[in-house]
């Protein structure tokens, strides 16, 4: 029985995790059309790289990471979704279509309280270009 309740909790925290993972990003109606019709897709270029190494922070801080990234293609650039792979990382998802040649910079924040050691961390962005879903990735050293 202990057993049970042992995999049950765990369930629940995965769960948990993975809703309020989902929910960071900020659907906006209409966006998601764009992103599903290839007529409409464009290019991005990410201006520094998609991986960041952040380096070591003291636990407990909360630090920023930013990926630059620019419209090359000759549609608007509609971003419909940023999420993160876990709760202890938080995006920002940008508001506006980004025309093309235009730049912008997608900002997430992580809280390494309780993450003691090397994390790495994925950041998915969901946009009207191919493929749908891009991967930027970092990684912290939290010391104590």
């Amino acid at each position: 029985m202990k057993k049970i309740g042992i995999a049950f909790a765990i369930v629940a925290i995965v769960t948990a995790c993975n809703n309020s993972d989902q929910s960071a990003g900020n659907n906006v109606p209409g966006q998601n059309a764009a992103v599903k019709d290839s007529s409409n897709y464009t290019t991005v270029q990410w201006l520094d790289s998609t991986f960041s190494d952040l380096g070591k922070v003291k636990e407990g801080q909360v630090v920023e990471v930013a990926f630059r990234f620019k419209n090359n293609g000759n549609k608007n650039l509609v971003i419909s979704d940023v999420s993160a792979g876990c709760g202890c990382t938080i995006p920002e998802k940008p508001s506006a279509p980004y025309t093309p040649g235009q730049e912008g910079v997608i900002r997430a924040k992580f809280n390494s309280e309780n993450r003691v050691g090397i994390n790495r961390k994925e950041i998915y962005v969901t946009a009207n270009t191919n493929p749908n879903i891009q991967t930027l990735a970092f990684r912290v050293e939290v010391t104590e």
